[in-house]
């Protein structure tokens, strides 16, 4: 048996020796690797932090101090070692362990999270709590050089510093996000790391600190001069130190014994202080250190070469739009594209490399990435934003004052729309119907295929003020992609399918499942009429109306939480139009939804055939009722 079976809580780490401590990385390593290599996941991230955890747990006295995960992704080594081994192969899997921060899951998750730049804000509010109940207990944010291009953070860093309460920020520095930095920020941390100054200085802030033998009498005299000794190491550093933060850096993160002193030296600290690591994603698996953008969020891959195992499918939606913006580029110069930090997961990269001077990745910083578009398009571009759905919400402010109100003509190209996958409730795209729809003089649009997603883009330049595109993380349909360019008429919807018995609107690539459920139902004697949206907002008022007042019976099916979403606009029509005799229901998500393959997801919530059916035989249930009674009467 390994040392990891042996784990059952952060306190059985603090027994280990050095030398086991380091085997444990190892088995803890391998122990990731496998697991991901079957069920995906994010790989690189949680590679690069493991000494960081274990060390964090062993000073550290989880869960009553507090350990806030910035993203958290990259906290496999965390549920590890807080008793979560027995489960960890279910990672990520329907009804598994989830692979975020997971407060149901174990009282060391003291904060859920699955977005960027929020840890030094959960870790104030920590902090605050603590100060006020008056209790003794440490705050530790863990946030990477990525997170730190989020606004957010310096929201958080300005109130920390301006408070001066105790809290430690630890920031994860290994010169990636999801993609490669970019910005100010960025170039003034690779400043950090490549300035001489360290270099010659590195040895000296080394001994200084092996110079203290334990915590003790001594930590007041040192603590005293610490200061004035580590600021000369980087003058640079003296920027955090400006916003109220002692700045302490730079330090190995891959060294166990030097980063166990630096956090039992700033736990005596008062006031916020920051610890500046230094990391490597992807360490200790060549594939992953050699590739950590491919590693950051995998796949199932060959466990010996590192090889992404690609099964033969269509192209992703995602690839689509890569393709597709490239191709409207090269036809009208005044396109520019402008990505959050993802130019690789949004399918942007080409773009970058074909159009250059064309391309902005403004890091995480979705608002800023919205308003910049704006001001580009009153000036005379037609800028397109890709982000995934989740991460626009983040910029919803800006959508409606930036751009809804000022009739800009931007592009929204929402990625990853509907339920994901296996990365679960924060990475799923469920709410930007709810939130976009009803947002005046925004033209929003669903395509059903690969094919009508192109069709769409081409479309979406040519309408005059914003413009909204949702599609999903999936592969295509399988549809030729034509290679020439036509228009989809603003506000009309596709009838793919007669009926007289019942009207199915769909929107997505659900409206497949929708003329598979029409086909069996068809078998069954029911004549059922098939829509496909296409556009949100306007709505295809005379279509819908046409078929719900001639069937009496409408049924919604859509990739979003019922609240706000496509079958609510429906309701608002028909109640709009008076037209009370038209029974509807809707299909989608009532909540929150959990991890788990898209298949088995759109299973389990009814959005397949099976759920269209049973659907359909509670109109035939109600029908039956309301006929039972009429006869009474």
């Amino acid at each position: 048996m390994g040392l990891l079976e042996g784990i059952n809580d952060p306190k059985d780490l603090r027994a280990l020796t050095w030398e086991e401590l380091d085997t444990l990385a190892q088995e803890i390593r391998q122990e990731m690797i496998e697991v991901v290599s079957v069920n995906g996941g994010h790989l690189a991230p949680n590679l690069g932090v493991v000494e960081l955890t274990l060390a964090l747990h062993r000073i550290f006295d989880s869960p009553r101090d507090k350990l806030i995960w910035d993203v958290g992704h990259q906290t496999y080594t965390h549920k590890l070692v807080t008793g979560r081994f027995a489960q960890f192969r279910s990672l990520r899997l329907f009804r598994g362990l989830s692979g975020f921060p997971k407060r149901s899951e174990s009282a060391h998750d003291c904060f859920e999270t699955g977005h960027s730049s929020t840890s030094i804000s959960a870790a104030v509010g920590f902090a605050k709590a603590r100060d006020f109940l008056k209790e003794d207990y440490h705050v530790v944010a863990i946030i990477g050089d990525g997170a730190m291009t989020g606004g957010m953070a310096y929201e958080a860093l300005n109130h920390a510093g301006h408070s001066g309460t105790n809290l430690i920020v630890v920031l994860n520095d290994n010169n990636m996000s999801i993609s490669s930095n970019v910005g100010a920020l960025s170039s003034y941390l690779n400043r950090l790391r490549t300035d001489p100054r360290y270099v010659k200085r590195k040895a000296e802030v080394k001994d200084l600190l092996k110079s203290i033998p334990k915590i003790g009498s001594k930590v007041a005299k040192v603590a005293g001069n610490a200061k004035s000794k580590l600021k000369y190491l980087l003058v640079r550093g003296l920027w955090f130190e400006e916003l109220g933060f002692t700045y302490l850096g730079l330090f190995d993160g891959h060294n166990s014994k030097l980063l166990e002193q630096v956090f039992e030296f700033a736990k005596q600290k008062k006031g916020p202080i920051l610890l500046h690591i230094i990391t490597r994603k992807g360490k200790g698996y060549a594939p992953a250190e050699k590739k950590p953008e491919v590693f950051h969020g995998v796949g199932p891959f060959d466990l010996l070469t590192g090889e992404v195992i690609k099964k033969q499918a269509p192209p992703t939606y995602t690839e689509v739009f890569g393709r597709t913006i490239c191709d409207i580029a090269v036809r009208d110069p005044k396109v520019v594209a402008i990505s959050a930090a993802m130019p690789t997961g949004t399918g942007l990269s080409q773009f970058a490399r074909q159009f250059p001077e064309r391309f902005f990745d403004v890091g995480i910083a979705e608002q800023h990435a919205v308003t910049f578009a704006a001001a580009l398009a009153v000036s005379g571009f037609k800028p397109v934003v890709a982000i995934y759905s989740s991460f626009f919400q983040r910029a919803y402010d800006q959508i409606i004052q930036d751009i809804c109100l000022s009739r800009a003509n931007v592009v929204l190209a929402i990625d990853r729309a509907g339920v994901v996958g296996n990365d679960g409730p924060t990475h799923h795209g469920l709410f930007d119907i709810s939130f976009l729809r009803n947002l005046p003089n925004l033209t929003f649009m669903v395509p059903k295929d690969e094919n009508e997603f192109r069709q769409m883009l081409y479309t979406a330049f040519k309408i005059e003020g914003p413009v909204a595109i949702r599609y999903p993380r999936s592969v295509g349909q399988g549809v030729t992609l034509e290679s020439s360019f036509r228009e989809i008429p603003p506000g009309k919807a596709e009838l793919l399918r007669e009926g007289r018995d019942l009207t199915i609107i769909g929107a997505g690539p659900l409206v497949n499942t929708c003329l598979l459920a029409a086909e069996q139902l068809n078998i069954q004697g029911v004549e059922a009429a098939v829509i496909n949206l296409r556009y949100l907002n306007p709505l295809d008022k005379e279509l819908i109306l046409k078929y719900a007042g001639l069937t009496k019976r409408v049924l919604t099916v859509e990739d979003n939480i019922l609240g706000g979403g496509m079958g609510g606009a429906v309701l608002e029509l028909l109640a709009d139009e008076k037209l009370s005799n038209v029974a509807v229901q809707r299909l989608g998500y009532p909540d929150f939804v959990e991890q788990g393959s898209i298949s088995q997801l759109h299973q389990f919530y009814g959005l397949s055939v099976e759920g269209i059916l049973g659907a359909y035989s509670k109109f035939e249930t109600r029908s039956l009722r309301f006929e039972g009674k009429r006869k009474i009467l």
